[in-house]
Order: structure tokens, then sequence, then C-alpha cells
């Protein structure tokens, strides 16, 4: 690409702008299901920068945010695709630092605020990398479209006591998105992988298994430990802790081994501990890596649960499925790859290092319909400790350089 185009791209980034920018969506509260008044504040940004903007209501109280900068020709679209919603409400007690608050703070250059790091701060670059396109005199050969989606998040309804839109994340936008019109070649999502390419990440499968035994009153319960359900669970949650070395090496990944998680333990009646409880329930989360199918690792769940009905008959066992999203990757060779290379390498001197991650993305969702995808975002707080997520600034304005050049290169330029 010409160099007085990088250079006038590059140029055309304005630090504070941005950073007024991403104080902004981190100040309008936006949990995975109230995510439509931040989608609406979007729009207003991507709108006052001179694209063509869309509301799309996925639910009541919940939206989509989607600007597009018109090509003047036919070149590739590329995708800016950042989810909304929140992992946390910034109400919860325990979580007090804050970078859990929706209410942005700088500190030395830093931007500390609920959502910065995952990941409104990316969603800001993409405004800022789209207006200094606009400014530089950018005119592009394909679309370049900005998303901000709802319900992203990992969760998931669950019976009948989890039900309601703060539980419909695990894509629900994105869904929404790409099966109401908005399509791309391909996508860049800016979850925080500190500034590497994740080219690849794991999907997932949750399941239950449950124990049961007979409902009775403590008075009669001398002799009967053995019957409980809660007890009967500790046997299996012994069993399924030992079992769990064993899928992380079933589904390693590119050198990485997998992973597993006991993510929950229910059973009883806190308000009546009188009760012996008739079921308690175990939540496994397995994570799958897209060289395996989800077919694949749910015949591996439904394998662990009749391990355990053989080695437990007495304890009631049952079991269900009830999450199940596939991984994602893209090949080394996209031509995505090839010009984010390019961009990062004319703002940092490098090109990115190459990551394969065990969380989850919007790319299994991308994926699914022909939008190559991958992961690409900020340096991050990563695992936010007792201060709560945070992101450098200067992370944040090479990330916009690097957007907005990828999106020169991917799109074309119109000469």
């Amino acid at each position: 690409m010409d160099r007085e185009i990088i250079a006038a791209v590059a140029a055309a980034v304005d630090r504070d702008r941005l950073v007024e920018t991403a104080c902004s969506l981190v100040d309008v509260p936006s949990y995975t299901g109230e995510e439509q008044a931040c989608a609406e504040h979007l729009l207003a940004e991507l709108s006052a920068a001179g694209l063509d903007v869309t509301l799309q209501v996925v639910e009541e109280g919940r939206a989509n945010a989607v600007g597009r900068l018109a090509g003047g020709g036919d070149g590739p679209h590329l995708m800016f695709n950042g989810h909304l919603d929140t992992s946390y409400s910034g109400r919860e007690p325990w979580l007090v630092g804050p970078g859990f608050k929706p209410e942005a703070q700088i500190r030395d250059d830093v931007i500390l605020g609920l959502g910065i790091m995952n990941m409104k701060g990316a969603v800001a670059c993409y405004v800022e990398a789209v207006r200094a396109l606009i400014d530089a005199g950018v005119s592009l050969s394909g679309d370049l479209i900005v998303a901000g989606v709802a319900g992203e998040i990992e969760k998931a309804q669950w019976s009948e006591d989890f039900i309601g839109p703060e539980y419909r994340g695990y894509g629900t936008g994105t869904s929404y998105l790409v099966t109401h019109g908005v399509i791309a070649d391909a996508c860049i999502l800016g979850e925080p992988t500190e500034e590497k390419l994740a080219l690849g990440h794991f999907g997932t499968v949750w399941g239950r298994v449950s124990t049961s035994g007979p409902f009775f009153h403590t008075a009669f319960a001398t002799g009967r430990t053995h019957e409980n359900s809660v007890v009967r669970m500790s046997e299996v949650v012994d069993r399924v802790a030992a079992w769990i070395p064993q899928w992380e090496e079933e589904s390693s990944y590119r050198g990485r081994p997998g992973a597993a998680n006991i993510g929950a333990v229910s059973g009883g009646f806190p308000w009546r501990a009188s009760r012996t409880p008739h079921r308690t329930d175990l939540f496994l989360d397995l994570r799958v890596p897209p060289t395996m199918t989800t077919m694949e690792a749910v015949r591996a769940f439904r394998r662990l649960v009749r391990h355990l009905e053989d080695e437990l008959p007495e304890a009631g066992i049952t079991s269900e499925v009830y999450v199940t999203v596939s991984g994602s990757e893209i090949p080394e060779d996209h031509p995505l790859i090839a010009a984010i290379d390019a961009s990062h390498a004319d703002v940092t001197g490098a090109v990115p290092e190459r990551d394969y991650v065990r969380w989850g993305s919007d790319a299994s969702t991308l994926t699914k319909h022909g939008v190559a995808a991958v992961n690409f975002g900020p340096i991050s707080s990563a695992l936010p400790g007792a201060e709560g997520e945070s992101v450098p600034i200067s992370s944040l304005v090479k990330m916009t350089k690097s957007y907005a050049l990828t999106a020169a290169r991917f799109c074309g330029v119109m000469t």
C-alpha cells in the first residue's frame, strides 16, 4: 500500500477522541439482556462519523448497532465485530474495584471500567479507525462494517430457574446479525488477545450430571447418610475430577492441552435444611477444539456418564447436554491475516505473535455462516484482579491504527 496513505491514516487517529469514545461506551451500562441503550449510543457515534446506520432490535431491551461505510467498488467486505454486553452488572457486592463499575476512570494512561477490556475498548477502536479513514480521505473498494452486538458473553438458559434475556448469550446478537442481512467476507473481533493474533479458539459443551435420593426429614436420617443425593454427588465429583486430565489429553489442540471445569454444583434447600435433598446437580464445561466435532465431545460426555452409572448404580444418575458451541479457526494463509500482518508491522515494526486460546467468541457463529473470523485485540488486564478491567490507552491507539490500515488493505483503496 502507498506509504503516503499509510502515513495519512495513522496520523488521522485522534487519541483524545478515541479515549472519549471508549469512556462514553463504558459509562452506558449494558449487562447481558440490557444492551439496547449502549447500542443506541454506539449508533449515534457511527452516524456522526458518517456511516449508514441500522439498529437491529434483537428482542425487547436488546439491540445490535450496525454502521456501514459503503465501498466504491467490488472489493471484499470486512466487518469489525464487538459485543456490547458485559461480564458483570456492576452491582455485584464482591466486585468493588473501579474496573468492575460502568463508570470509566483514567489512571496513569490506563482506562479502567466495566467492559473496557471485554470489549468496549476494541469497539471504540473500530469507531476511531473508520473516522481516521474518512479524515485521511481514503475511499475503500469494499464495504467496511462496524457491528456492536448483544449477547456474546458465555451464558445460557437452563431449566425453569434460569430463563430470560440475561441468560441468552453465546452468540445471540451475532446470530441475529448474520441472519438479518449483515454479512461480510471476513471479520476482526477485538477480544483482548494482548495484541496477538488468536487464529483459533475452543468451543464448548455444557452438560449436567445429577444424583438422586429419597426425600425425608433429618429426624429420620440416622444411618441413611449414604442415600443423600449430596453425598452421592461427592463421589461423582471425585470421579469427574479424576477424568478431567484424560479429557485434557484427548482435546489437545496445537500443542495445548484441552480444558474442562466443574462450573457449579447445586442441591437441596438452604431455607429448609431439615430435609434431605431429592436431587443434586453438577454442571460441567468441556472446552472443544476446532479440530474436534461437537458431536465427538457430546459422545465423550455420554461415555463419562455411562462410566459413572456403572460405578455408582445406586446414585440414580441422570444427565443432559444443554449447550453446544463449535470451535473456530482461520487459515494462516487467509488474505485477512496477510493484511493484519502488514498493517501491524507498519504500526509497531513487527507482525503480531500467533496464539490459540481456550475461551470462546462470536467467531464460532461467524464461521458457521461463512465469515472468516479472527480475534485480534488490545493488551488488557487479562483475568481481572481486585481493580477489575483495564486497558492501556497506548494499546488502544496501536490497535486503532492497525485496524484502519487492515481495512484499507483488505477492502482495497479506490484511486
